[in-house]
């Protein structure tokens, strides 16, 4: 296993449970001091499971520093010093960023309330352009910076008609059509920022990642279907220690793997 990320300042949101944990893991596991952000911040004080005091005790072992930090990202002002307050508790600016927060609620579209609407919009467009504002004097001042946010496929758009919707149908077009403005967000600041050395890009999975919380969604028939953790790990990483000139790009995590000839770790960085 290589050290890559040591010296590194990261900053991974949605780290509380799911695939958040698995970068954040990779990262420390790597060498990178971590800052890690969700909504729970001690045990059992969320009906879901998971919360950023477990994380931060299970990746203590790695040697590096793991600071959690509870915002609602959904919420302005809960974010708008986000970035300062874990530069602080890093001791330096932050270099990474991953944007992996994300509001998902489903519902058809003829009767979607505009305050879920809202909701989703914060903390999966808004609040991922936010941070990587705030992240960019300091990456600047560096020379270099990654910027990796987490999309989804379901930013398509479904050929037809006829169409051949899935088995929840429209209802996660609200969810997709979030995550199409990130996309080109992704797209337009990496175009922007190119030449001064931070990098910015996004990573969708092919289908979905077998996830607690995916497979309870999507159910067990399209379990198949679905990529490992490991493997969504393995292609996000690899975006946050790319060059300077992959940047822009919305890229698909298995074509990633296969394009670059990337072996599959676990999440600890030793070897699958």
């Amino acid at each position: 296993m290589t050290k890559r990320f040591t010296g590194r300042r990261a900053l991974v949101t949605g780290a509380s449970r799911g695939i958040g944990v698995g970068i954040a893991e990779r990262l420390a596991a790597e060498g990178a001091d971590v800052v890690i952000v969700g909504r729970t911040l001690e045990p059992g004080a969320s009906a879901q499971p998971g919360s950023l005091r477990e994380v931060a005790d299970r990746l203590a072992g790695y040697g590096t520093t793991v600071v959690p930090l509870a915002v609602d990202l959904t919420d302005e002002e809960s974010r708008a010093d986000l970035i300062d307050r874990a530069a602080g508790a890093l001791g330096g600016p932050i270099d990474t960023l991953v944007n992996n927060a994300a509001a998902a609620i489903y519902a058809p579209m003829a009767d979607f309330p505009l305050r879920r609407r809202r909701v989703i919009f914060e903390a999966n467009v808004h609040a991922p352009l936010d941070l990587a504002q705030q992240v960019l004097s300091g990456m600047r001042e560096r020379g270099a910076g990654w910027i990796v946010n987490l999309t989804s496929g379901t930013a398509k758009q479904w050929p037809g008609p006829p169409f051949e919707l899935t088995a929840r149908g429209t209802e996660m077009t609200i969810y997709g059509a979030s995550k199409a403005a990130l996309n080109r967000l992704t797209n337009g600041l990496g175009a922007e920022l190119h030449g001064t050395g931070i990098r910015v890009n996004a990573v969708t999975p092919r289908f979905g990642v077998a996830t607690e919380g995916a497979v309870s969604l999507i159910g067990d028939d399209y379990r198949d279907a679905m990529e490992t953790m490991e493997q969504m790990v393995e292609a996000t990483v690899a975006l946050c220690d790319c060059d300077e000139d992959v940047t822009g790009q919305v890229l698909v995590s298995l074509d990633l793997l296969q394009e670059w000839n990337l072996d599959v770790r676990q999440l600890d960085g030793s070897v699958l």
